[in-house]
């Protein structure tokens, strides 16, 4: 992927999955805290869970995995905490 940022976003990756999985969410039902780090980690985990789900091992789990590895997980946990705090 090129480095040129997606919609404002770090890249493609980092828009489409905050896009599919986390817009329209409300932060604090989903993820117990403010901080970004760990936030960033438990948006991380819940997208992989999300995705991989019942599929197993296979070519689609690993594509999707693939994707995932250039999402910039802190850059979506600052845009959740940015919309807490603004609500």
């Amino acid at each position: 992927m090129s480095n040129e940022t997606y919609n404002g976003w770090t890249n493609y990756a980092t828009w489409r999955i905050n896009l599919e999985i986390f817009d329209g969410i409300e932060p604090r039902e989903w993820f117990k805290t403010d901080d970004q780090y760990e936030m960033s980690k438990q948006l991380k985990d819940f997208a992989e869970e999300l995705v991989t789900g019942d599929a197993g091992d296979g070519l689609a789990t690993d594509y999707a995995l693939a994707f995932m590895a250039d999402v910039n997980w802190h850059e979506i946990a600052g845009h959740l905490i940015q919309t807490l705090e603004d609500a």
